[in-house]
């Protein structure tokens, strides 16, 4: 394999929360794993990094991210976006659908994928539109989008949801022919129209309209019999209430093709921040209550719920730093994700960092059909790699962050948990915590050719 972005040794990391041993990253695979290795008799400069006390991850994987590139350059660009994704520890993002255009047609899922390329950090795999401007009234292009150079396999609506049955039904239908996924964003507007956010006690008490669980759990419940029906592969975006939970691990215990993702959000923070009507708590769907945090966990610890998605959504700040009622819904994710996880999921004992791999990596790779990401650190592999130092303690500051947007939940927290090194296709975008350079995909490809 031509094209060598460099050689380095990483010396006794933890695989996957494993013992200790030394991983010889080489022209862009895992070239040898084993102990003792040394630098010694290797072809050209080998860079040698010493991974003691660091855990050594498959490069995670976004199945929800948002780049607003083209069209909302003020709330981020594929370029920052991507930057943040790296440091974050991941190796490939999927880019929803809603941008301005939407992703709807080849032409526009072909832009956004070359935009991925030209910046280098990360993997990019456009998210077509189910429908044609997210308007919910006919299907997009999704065989075009699927057959383009952007090889579109997840097509979303999300932030809207595709709630008229029928075309939820054709839609599902339609996908089938190129082994592809809707996915879900699961909200029926009749029963949200005007939310603010999660219905309960603390909507009542602050008079703010409320998003019932309802809302949420009747979508799902309908669209994993439809994908029953017509047998294809259904994926449910967000996922924040304990009922809904149920409803998967029902269709699941009934074999239906049914995946989910939750937010690393929606694992921590609960809607009794609502009372400090702070705008960065505005989120869809809404931060819900502690019993649903507690369900989203264990059905996260036990594989109802697949993945750890993002949701990773930047705003201008004057979209987020006005009065609650007019503020924009989102919040980022991707360079807190990691941190947050382990947090809720690996310091309670629910989850090792080999469940962390499959839910953040592994099961996001086969849900998004990437055959190169999630795979195991072994020899022969794909070369995309993370170092984590799990004994790390950091302070969230939305101000030094890569991403564009300032509307983290995070902000002033303390979080366990720091990416010190990605490696993407065996180049380290990331060293010693901080950005280095980019993947040279032309300079590779010419050396290929």
């Amino acid at each position: 394999m031509a094209g060598n972005t460099g050689t380095y040794l990483i010396q006794g990391a933890s695989i996957l929360g494993g013992g200790p041993a030394d991983l010889l990253i080489r022209d862009g695979i895992i070239a040898e794993v084993g102990t003792g290795l040394s630098p010694e008799g290797q072809d050209g400069d080998v860079t040698v990094i010493d991974a003691a006390g660091l855990v050594a991850l498959p490069g995670m994987v976004d199945v929800h991210t948002h780049l607003r590139e083209p069209g909302r350059e003020d709330a981020e660009t594929v370029e920052t976006g991507t930057r943040a994704a790296a440091l974050g520890g991941y190796t490939a993002v999927h880019a929803m659908a809603n941008s301005t255009p939407v992703a709807d047609t080849a032409g526009v899922v072909e832009q956004v994928y070359t935009l991925g390329r030209a910046a280098g950090w990360v993997d990019v795999r456009p998210v077509g539109a189910v429908t044609v401007g997210l308007a919910g009234e006919q299907l997009a292009e999704l065989g075009a989008m699927a057959d383009s150079r952007a090889r579109v396999r997840m097509f979303s609506d999300d932030g809207i949801c595709v709630h008229d049955p029928v075309l939820m039904r054709r839609a599902l239908e339609y996908v089938k022919a190129f082994d592809g996924v809707v996915a879900q964003h699961a909200q029926e507007p009749r029963l949200t129209a005007g939310a603010q956010m999660n219905e309960g006690e603390v909507s009542a008490v602050l008079g703010l309209s409320g998003w019932p669980a309802v809302a949420e759990e009747s979508i799902i419940a309908r669209d994993v019999l439809l994908a029953q029906h017509v047998g294809s592969r259904l994926h449910v975006c967000h996922v924040s209430t304990a009922g809904s939970v149920e409803i998967i691990r029902w269709a699941k215990e009934r074999g239906i093709n049914v995946t989910a993702e939750v937010t690393p959000h929606h694992l921590l923070l609960t809607d009794d921040l609502v009372r400090s009507y702070d705008p960065v708590f505005k989120v869809n769907p809404p931060l819900r209550t502690d019993a649903d945090v507690q369900a989203l966990r264990a059905g996260l610890a036990d594989g109802t719920i697949d993945v750890v998605g993002t949701d990773h959504a930047p705003h201008p700040s004057e979209h987020k730093e006005c009065e609650w009622a007019q503020a924009a819904m989102g919040m980022t994710g991707l360079e807190t994700a990691l941190s947050v996880v382990q947090h809720t999921m690996i310091e309670t004992g629910l989850m090792t960092w080999a469940d962390f791999a499959r839910v953040t990596s592994s099961a996001a790779a086969r849900i998004g059909r990437l055959e190169d990401q999630g795979r195991p650190l072994e020899a022969g592999e794909p070369a995309n790699v993370i170092l984590v130092d799990p004994a790390a303690r950091w302070t969230v500051d939305p101000s030094q962050m890569a991403t564009m947007g300032r509307n983290s939940p995070f902000k002033g927290r303390e979080l366990p948990g720091k990416v010190v090194a990605t490696f993407f296709k065996g180049h380290a975008t990331v060293l010693d915590g901080k950005l280095n350079t980019p993947y040279p995909h032309a300079a590779v490809e010419a050396g290929a050719a």
